[in-house]
C-alpha cells in the first residue's frame, strides 16, 4: 500500500540509495550535523540543514536516479524522511 502523500511511491525507491550514500559518507555528513546523535536531531529539525544534507547526497546517487529525479524533488523527499534519515545516521553512529 502506497502512501497518499507519495502516490507514485518515490520514497521506497529513493530510500535504498540514500541510505547507501549515508552508509558510505556518514564521516562527511555528521559535521554538517554537528556531530552527534542529539546535535544531528537538532540540525535535522532545521530546514536548511536538511537541505545542505540532501544538496550534499543529490550528486552522490546514480547517474539514473539523477536522470529520474531532479534535485528540487529529491531535496523534498529528504524534506519530508528526515525522521528516516536521522534514524539511518544515528544508527551507523551507534
Amino acid at each position: 500500500m502506497q502512501n497518499a502523500s507519495d502516490p507514485s511511491g518515490l520514497g521506497s525507491k529513493l530510500i535504498a540509495p540514500m541510505n547507501d550514500i549515508l552508509d558510505k559518507h556518514k564521516g562527511s555528513l555528521m559535521p554538517l550535523l554537528g556531530g552527534g546523535g542529539t546535535a544531528a536531531h537538532a540540525a535535522l529539525s532545521n530546514d536548511d540543514t536538511v537541505r545542505k544534507v540532501a544538496t550534499f547526497c543529490y550528486p552522490l546517487l546514480p547517474g539514473l536516479v539523477r536522470l529520474a529525479v531532479k534535485e528540487p524533488m529529491f531535496v523534498n523527499f529528504v524534506l519530508n524522511n528526515r525522521e528516516r534519515v536521522l534514524a539511518t545516521l544515528v544508527s551507523k553512529a551507534a
